[in-house]
């Protein structure tokens, strides 16, 4: 602890008593968020169904542990701009999740539209919790739009959101597009941490009428400031 801040030490000092990271140690995985997913899809059994996953900002690799485990059958893409090392048969792709193109880029490595687009992706911490909310919701923001281009009809979204400003706004455009959505806080998730997830199941693509009438266009995935 010499020579660490306050804020370094109170972090050192959750891990070394943090159930979750010595588990991950012992079975395996890159990160506890390990278990965040294995505990959503303990609930809901959607990724052996799913022929086809993404996984948004895939680094380190837990959240890929386990959809290659449980999906092992599937085509499973996972994007990030950390370096990756490989996890069973998934491709990886480097590169940022929100630049143009990346959707297209992700549809054809997939071969077809997903069945499950996942995102446990977070902004790096500022300190200031009004700033790394906003940014959450914007990773949150670009997910939801990322997999509105990407999923199957029936199609399956996870994707991590600091509570806050803009959630029930976010929570209200699931809903138009998916048949139910879920708040979710896994075990593995702290209790004195705000974030959950959001588990929007049935997803409902906009008739190709509707998407001309509209003046539908795929989203711009824009790029998130660090």
């Amino acid at each position: 602890m010499r020579g660490r801040s306050v804020s370094e030490q109170r972090w050192l000092r959750r891990q070394q008593t943090d159930p979750f990271v010595a588990a991950a140690a012992k079975d395996g995985y890159r990160s506890r968020s390990a278990y965040k997913l294995a505990a959503i899809d303990d609930r809901h059994d959607f990724l052996r169904r799913a022929r086809r996953i993404v996984d948004l900002g895939a680094a380190p690799g837990g959240w890929l542990q386990v959809a290659v485990a449980r999906a092992p059958t599937a085509r499973i893409v996972a994007l990030d701009l950390q370096p990756l090392a490989p996890v069973g048969d998934a491709v990886i792709l480097a590169g940022d999740a929100f630049a143009a193109g990346a959707a297209e880029q992700l549809r054809e490595a997939l071969g077809g539209p997903a069945d499950a687009v996942l995102s446990d992706m977070a902004p790096p911490a500022t300190g200031h919790r009004a700033t790394d909310q906003l940014r959450s919701l914007a990773l949150a923001e670009a997910a939801v739009d990322c997999a509105l281009v990407l999923l199957a009809p029936g199609g399956t979204l996870l994707v991590k959101l600091i509570r806050g400003q803009g959630e029930q706004e976010l929570i209200q455009v699931l809903s138009q597009r998916f048949a139910k959505v879920r708040r979710e806080k896994p075990p593995a998730s702290r209790p004195d941490s705000s974030e959950m997830f959001l588990f929007a199941t049935g997803f409902r693509p906009l008739p190709e009428v509707g998407r001309q009438d509209a003046g539908f266009r795929e989203p711009r995935l824009p790029s998130i400031p660090t």
